[in-house]
């Protein structure tokens, strides 16, 4: 009898505090990027007119659980609502918990700004091609700064991030090219740059430059969410510059939801946990859910029966889609 009973305590210790290497995954929190977060709106036009909106504009999240338990992992399994994944898919061995939230947070900024280009170039906006990072002890240091427009290299001119990586791609390391840039109003300047070695093991020269296409607009769009990491709100964040942007309401008073990563373009991109977002925004009140078109399959078979899943696979036909439900068509579904 005493060994029984220390058997069960020793295993209700273990249960209730050994951690276990899952994570749980669920629905996390869901936002209206029309509206406004702790007193201020997600997306805030300033400089420019805009337009009145309705409805919602919904992004979604996916809500990460650590540091469980054997119970707690098995109790959030049953539920129901949660699923359970290897903890070193999001917590990489090689990376502290702050390194890891810093790579988050740093993807959500860059899904900002792609955002933002994506809208502008949308309305038409005209957009130029900058340095947006250079690479510490890489060939471009201590010419481009971050920021400077990118013109032309080796004579051709550059229009977007391919048009560089095509420049460059019958170079090699140790060879010279040569660059034109514009920094902040100044008149163009031109230098010379070497190449160095790719650190990927690719044949051409590294010029240890990251671009990015930025608008060339006279007035400021600012996003901001707190406490939110990852890129796929990116193209929600789109959807509501665009409704700001211009006359009409871009959901006709409908509550809609959504995800997807998207790119300066307007390229709309697969994401993670398809089914919790849809579960969160369904809870939340949305019916129309706007799915990128590679998470289309994932969201038919987890998706309620009364939630029409509109298939986008760039910012275009996101708009497109809207409008005609608007004019009481049928758009694209998955």
């Amino acid at each position: 009898m005493l060994t029984s009973v220390v058997l069960v305590v020793l295993f209700g210790l273990l249960g209730a505090f050994v951690p276990v290497p899952y994570v749980a995954l669920g629905p996390g929190p869901t936002h209206d990027t029309l509206g406004s977060y702790q007193g201020r709106q997600v997306v805030r036009i300033e400089g420019t007119k805009t337009f009145p909106t309705s409805g919602h504009l919904n992004m979604t999240t996916v809500s990460v659980t650590d540091q469980l338990s054997i119970f707690s992992a098995l109790t959030l399994w049953a539920s129901g609502d949660h699923a359970l994944a290897p903890r070193e898919l999001y917590f990489p061995p090689d990376k502290t918990e702050q390194q890891v939230e810093r790579t988050n947070t740093r993807a959500f900024r860059s899904s900002q700004d792609s955002a933002e280009t994506a809208a502008l170039r949308h309305l038409g906006y005209p957009t130029e091609l900058v340095a947006e990072e250079v690479v510490s002890d890489g060939p471009a240091e201590g010419v481009l700064q971050p920021g400077d427009e990118l013109i032309s290299a080796e004579g051709e001119r550059l229009s977007d991030p391919r048009s560089l990586i095509d420049a460059l791609s019958d170079t090699r390391p140790g060879q010279r090219v040569t660059l034109r840039f514009r920094r902040e109003d100044r008149e163009p300047q031109q230098a010379t740059v070497r190449l160095a070695e790719a650190p990927d093991d690719r044949s051409q020269g590294f010029l240890g430059v990251q671009p990015a296409l930025r608008p060339r607009v006279d007035f400021d769009v600012d996003i901001r969410l707190p406490n939110v990491g990852g890129p796929s709100a990116g193209l929600m964040f789109s959807l509501a510059v665009v409704d700001k942007l211009t006359p009409g309401e871009l959901t006709d008073g409908e509550f809609v939801a959504g995800t997807g990563e998207i790119d300066s373009r307007g390229e709309v991109g697969r994401i993670g946990g398809i089914g919790f977002k849809i579960a969160k925004a369904h809870e939340a009140g949305a019916r129309i859910f706007l799915v990128p078109e590679e998470n289309c399959a994932a969201a038919k078979s987890q998706a309620p029966e009364e939630m029409r899943l509109i298939r986008v696979g760039t910012l275009d036909e996101a708009v497109n889609a809207l409008e005609a439900l608007r004019a009481g068509e049928q758009p694209p579904r998955c």
